[in-house]
């Protein structure tokens, strides 16, 4: 991505962890943020060495690597115009806000198109640029749940259990950096920008695929379904304990040869008919489950997990964080990099998830708030620190 410039006013999830794809690839991606209104996930631990500071978080660091921190308080008239200002020279503009907020500063899309007109601009909310739901504010952790995945997840009807975290923060930017590429490609091509409209709500609806494809066909509702599939039996997490306490073994069994090689493993007394065939462990999964629980209590979740293996059955510990900063295959993979952030020191970020074996990764740590407003400002815009100082007493940089 060398020779891709990004502005970014993206804050949380989505936004920033897309354009966090750019930077970490060699696109010059800076982050607009002021201490009025800083990045919300400044405010989210964990913090290094357990300090809350908007300097120190963890999770901000890993959103928002490889990119400069430009300060400006974008309440300030000045600060929007020197936006404007700096627009010639970015490939794409990105925001993350409720529609209508960039329009009523000037910038909206067909404000930069006066000042730019191959510009690409990207707006990522939850529900869209425009529709009867547009404006609502909200959360990953509440798409979610609108999507149906907080409905799916549950064990139950009364029993509801989401998937962890926001979840559409965490699949919602694979999307929206590749629909970026695309608009880079086209713009390659036609010489033309465009502004692209992310709905976090219809993206995260893709993920349920299986669920909507059925119902279209059939009509059928999926219902609650925990850990369980349709294909796989028995299909889910079981408690153990070990030499720290307690812990989890994860296993997925597809046919009857692989239910035959799990009682070997677990050292299944006696085959039992309830279960002898897919067909009816599907039927009796609630009876399926208490029994391979009954198996695996008090077992040790790695041993479990490497006699089950050793037989060509899917099954593994369910790891903590701990346990993956210590995982033998990312350390071999020298997936975790301790980069030296200002404030905060050296922090373990995470590496990317390929290797480009010819470009290699552009990887540095996050910026502190602001870190680099001399530099942005003074080479883009020639502000020297007589003007930086002026900017700085009258709020605009603040």
């Amino acid at each position: 991505m060398e020779g891709v410039s990004v502005l970014d006013f993206t804050w949380f999830g989505v936004g920033p962890i897309t354009t966090k794809y750019l930077a970490d690839n060699g696109a010059s991606v800076v982050k607009v943020e002021s201490m009025s209104r800083p990045d919300g996930l400044r405010m989210v631990g964990p913090w290094k060495d357990g300090r809350p500071d908007l300097n120190t978080s963890q999770l901000f660091a890993s959103c928002n690597s490889s990119k400069k921190g430009l300060m400006l308080d974008m309440s300030h008239p000045e600060a929007r115009d020197i936006v404007r200002r700096l627009v010639p020279r970015f490939d794409v503009v990105a925001n993350s806000f409720t529609p209508g907020v960039m329009a009523r500063w000037g910038l909206g899309y067909e404000d930069l198109q006066q000042i730019r007109s191959d510009i690409i601009m990207l707006s990522t909310c939850m529900q869209g640029q425009t529709g009867p739901h547009a404006q609502y504010p909200g959360y990953g952790q509440l798409i979610a749940a609108l999507s149906g995945f907080y409905h799916l997840t549950g064990y139950s009807e009364t029993d509801i259990a989401p998937p962890y975290g926001a979840y559409t923060d965490f699949v919602v930017p694979r999307m929206a950096a590749f629909a970026l590429l695309g608009a880079l490609e086209y713009r390659r091509r036609t010489g033309r920008g465009q502004h692209l409209d992310i709905s976090q709500y219809e993206a995260g609806i893709h993920f349920l695929a299986p669920a909507v494809v059925d119902y279209t066909a059939s009509g059928k509702v999926m219902g609650p379904q925990g850990n369980r599939s349709d294909r796989y039996a028995p299909h889910g997490a079981y408690r153990c304990a070990d030499e720290d306490g307690e812990r989890w073994l994860t296993i997925a069994v597809e046919d009857d040869e692989q239910w035959a090689s799990v009682l070997e493993a677990l050292g299944a007394p006696a085959a039992d008919p309830r279960f002898a065939t897919m067909v009816a462990r599907l039927e009796n999964q609630d009876e399926l489950d208490a029994y391979v629980q009954s198996l695996v209590d008090g077992g040790d979740a790695a041993a479990l997990a490497d006699a089950l293996q050793a037989r060509g059955v899917a099954a593994y510990p369910v790891q903590n964080c701990l346990d993956i900063h210590s995982d033998e295959n990312l350390l071999a993979y020298e997936f975790w990099q301790w980069l030296d952030q200002r404030d905060a020191g050296s922090m373990p970020y995470e590496g990317l998830a390929y290797r480009l074996e010819r470009t290699g990764s552009h990887l540095s740590a996050a910026p502190s708030l602001g870190q680099d407003t001399d530099e942005v400002l003074g080479e883009l815009l020639g502000l020297g620190a007589t003007e930086l100082e002026r900017l700085r007493e009258t709020g605009v940089v603040a």
